[in-house]
């Protein structure tokens, strides 16, 4: 019996974790403006719960439909918003080629994110997966589109920084 073979090159798979890694360091290590720079000029980004997602409904928590809508949020996030200090810490799982088509990958993978808050017990702020297109800018990977789709039935906290 043959076994099956894995049409995408494993190599793309490496490359993917470490793009979602390095994506998420940068959130954990707030270092927002470094995150902007994960993303195509032309992308599309929205945190949305699960059932508008399945349901085909737009309607998200955060939704920007390019990279200057980004840097809005990060500028008002870093200047006008006022929120009780937090870390937080990205784990990543289930990294996933989905499909290759031409210069575009559609990927997905699992994510969790833990919060810590002042001098209060971390706490799971949000689990769900990240379904990305992405392209390749002169060479480097970029995301194109990113929905994060989240699990969770409500947000324990006000959702602040990005997902």
């Amino acid at each position: 019996m043959d076994a099956k073979l894995d049409p995408m090159p494993q190599g793309l798979r490496t490359e993917l974790r470490d793009f979602y890694e390095d994506c998420a360091s940068s959130l954990d290590d707030a270092d927002l403006d470094g995150w902007i720079g994960f993303f195509a000029e032309d992308c599309h980004y929205r945190v949305i719960p699960r059932e508008n997602y399945d349901a085909g409904l737009p309607l998200g928590l955060i939704y920007c439909m390019n990279k200057n809508m980004l840097r809005d949020r990060i500028t008002a996030l870093k200047e006008t918003t006022m929120y009780e200090p937090r870390s937080l810490r990205h784990f990543i799982s289930c990294v996933r080629v989905n499909d290759v088509q031409g210069s575009e990958i559609r990927a997905q993978s699992n994510f969790a994110i833990v919060e810590s808050i002042s001098d209060q017990e971390p706490v799971v702020n949000m689990v769900g997966r990240y379904l990305d297109v992405l392209c390749r800018v002169d060479g480097k990977l970029l995301l194109k589109r990113r929905d994060c789709v989240y699990d969770n039935y409500r947000i324990r906290n006000s959702l602040i920084i990005p997902v």
